[in-house]
Formats: C-alpha cells, structure tokens, sequence
C-alpha cells in the first residue's frame, strides 16, 4: 500500500454509509490504512467502500452491517477486525441521527428515546467492545464525531444537545481510562472529539445553491480533520475537544 501517513494502520469506521463516512473511508483509504467499515444500510455501505476502493487504487476497504445496539454484536465485529487484520489501530465514530422541535415546550421525548439509542448508546458499544484492541495498538484512537450544541443547548435541540454531551463525556470518560493506564509516561492510546456546528456536502449544496451554510465543516475536512488525529501523540489529543467551528 505504499508509504502513505496510515500505511499498516487499520481503522474501523462505525457509520461509514453516510456522507461523512464515505468521505472518511476514501481519506483513510488514500492515506494508506486498511478501512473496515459498518453501516446500519447495506447499500449505502457498499457504494461508500466502492468509492474508498475506487478512490485508492489496491486499497484494503471492506463493509459489513453490524447491529451497533448489541454490544455481543458490536465486541464480535471489533473481535474480526483483530482477527482478519492482526490489529485495531482507530475506531471513528460517525452514527448520527437528529430530532429537534420548535420551541422546548414542544420537546417530545420519544426524540429522546431516538437519540438515546443512536447517539449515546452506539459510542457505549463501539468504545467497550474497541477499547483493548486500541490498548494493545501502538497508535489507538477512538475518535467521536460532536455537535458545538453539546456545549451551548439551544432550546428546540433539548435532546439532541443532551444526548451529544452524553456522549463526549463517556467519551471523556473513556480518555481518562487511557491516561491512568499510561502512568508517568502518558497514554499510548487516546479518546478525543472533533466539535463541528454541523456538517455539509456536495449533495447539500447543489440542493441549495443560494445556502450560505455558515459554520458548517465540510464532510471533506471534516476526513482530513479525522485522519490528523493520527498525526498527533496520545498525550495531545486525548480527552481534548478538537473543535472544527468556533467555539460557542
């Protein structure tokens, strides 16, 4: 695979159908990393690691459907990747979902049910069941996708915010276990957070033209934002939000 920054990394990517992680399946395919990625949508899946493979020609970019609500799925699918590829060296954490209303009076908590699941329950499987294979790995990382709204709730985005903020403090919690391990010498494997307002695409844009999507990170530097993180030590990034808009 060449000399590229992630040459013999291996990085699985949960969420990977999606804009986002069709864009960062293809940047850690070019950076030279093995891509394993999951997705709750078969098709949308096959078509992100079609284009990763299109992308890096020779690349090692495969996809499977993993029930990321099951934690014995979830530890299973970690538990292949060590085996297939010897290693686990990222996991990037891409599941989203939003719900929102318009005043917080209307806040309808089966959102909440919603999001629960999808935003705080996903990162609890995918960091338990990753946690000792990114130990074991001399460059680990769990890298959490986060909204600015986890720091400053806006009234119509109750569940939402809460439901981010959750998130990045299990996340937290997470790098902390990585610092203790460490000792003295400091973490060799870390947890961090990418903070975006909110994420566009090419898609978004040709919908509305006019949109000025102010803030907004694009799903492109967003990828290359996710494939910095291994360009840093343990010690710069782990427990740190990495924030990609300006901070509220």
């Amino acid at each position: 695979m060449g000399n590229g920054a992630l040459s013999g990394a291996v990085i699985a990517v949960a969420g990977a159908g999606g804009p986002a992680g069709r864009a960062a399946l293809i940047r850690l395919a070019e950076a030279g990393a093995t891509v394993v990625g999951s997705d709750n949508n078969p098709e949308r899946l096959a078509e992100a690691v079609d284009a990763a493979r299109y992308a890096r020609g020779g690349a090692t970019v495969t996809g499977e459907k993993v029930d990321l609500l099951d934690l014995g799925s979830t530890r299973d699918w970690a538990a292949r990747i060590e085996k297939d590829h010897g290693r686990v060296d990222g996991l990037v954490h891409l599941v989203g979902g939003w719900r929102g209303s318009a005043t917080f009076a209307e806040s309808d908590l089966g959102d909440w049910d919603l999001l629960e699941k999808l935003l705080i329950r996903t990162v609890q499987h995918t960091s338990l069941a990753f946690h000792d294979a990114l130990q074991r790995s001399d460059r680990g990382r769990y890298v959490l996708i986060s909204a600015a709204g986890a720091s400053k709730p806006t009234a119509g985005n109750a569940a939402y915010s809460a439901a981010k903020a959750a998130a990045e403090a299990w996340t937290l919690a997470m790098a902390d276990g990585f610092r203790k391990a460490g000792g003295e010498a400091g973490p060799h494997a870390a947890a961090t957070i990418l903070v975006v307002k909110a994420l566009v695409h090419d898609a978004m844009r040709a919908e509305r033209p006019n949109a000025k999507f102010a803030g907004f990170t694009d799903v492109k530097d967003l990828a290359e934002a996710i494939e910095g993180v291994w360009s840093k030590t343990a010690a710069e990034v782990n427990g740190h939000r990495l924030w990609l808009t300006e901070k509220p």
